[in-house]
Order: structure tokens, then sequence, then C-alpha cells
């Protein structure tokens, strides 16, 4: 069975795909780019400020499903700039505290709309 999550508090899905689907017990949330919802804009600043507003984005999904960032089993994260990666990596340390997620980074030519970052996430129960 799947089940389709949706909510506000995240950027809304701008193609042919969902914020997150959950099926067999895990979530899989769609790449996260720094876009806040409030305003349907990117947040000023540079990667800490973008990956401040992700992995805020990626909390409400999970929220909207029952589920909270120690439910995180793998995340993948993409960068424009792997220069960027020290500040990428304290912020989301921050969100991981215990028990971390499997991950991989990787460096990319360009991300949608110009990000300097995106996160995509699967949480299990």
């Amino acid at each position: 069975m799947k089940r389709i999550i949706s909510t506000e508090n995240a950027p809304k899905a701008v193609g042919p795909y969902s914020q997150a689907v959950e099926a067999n017990g895990f979530l899989f949330i769609s790449g996260q780019i720094p876009i806040n919802p409030a305003t349907a804009a990117f947040v000023d600043g540079g990667i800490v400020e973008q990956t401040e507003q992700v992995m805020k984005n990626i909390g409400a999904i999970l929220k909207e499903a029952g589920y909270d960032y120690a439910n995180v089993v793998k995340t993948t994260c993409l960068l424009s700039d792997m220069n960027n990666f020290a500040d990428f990596n304290q912020v989301y340390a921050r969100y991981f505290t215990e028990k971390m997620p499997a991950r991989a980074t990787f460096g990319v030519v360009k991300l949608p709309m110009g990000a300097l970052v995106e996160v995509e996430v699967i949480a299990s129960k």
C-alpha cells in the first residue's frame, strides 16, 4: 500500500512527483531544495542558510508523516560545490545527533533553480 504525503509546511512539488511517499514501513522524501514554503522563494544567503532551509523542509515532511529525524535511515546529499562540504556538514550534524543514518554525498554540476544543496531522505519506523 502506498500513501502520498503532502504538507503546506514544505515546498510544493513542482513536477510529476510527490513530496514524499510512504510504502511498506518506509518513507521516501523527494529531494528538497532551499525554498521557504511561506514565500515560495529561495532563502537568502549561502550554503549554511540553504542547508538550514532544506533540513527544515525535510523536518516538516517527516512530521506530517508521523516520523522524525531519528527515523531517518539514509540520506542522499547533493552539493553544487564540494568546497561547501564542511559548512553543509556542520548544519546537517545538528539534525542527526545519534544513530546516524547512512549517507552518500555527491558533488554535481547543477541543481534545480541554482540551489547549492539538495537532500533526499529515506526513513523507517
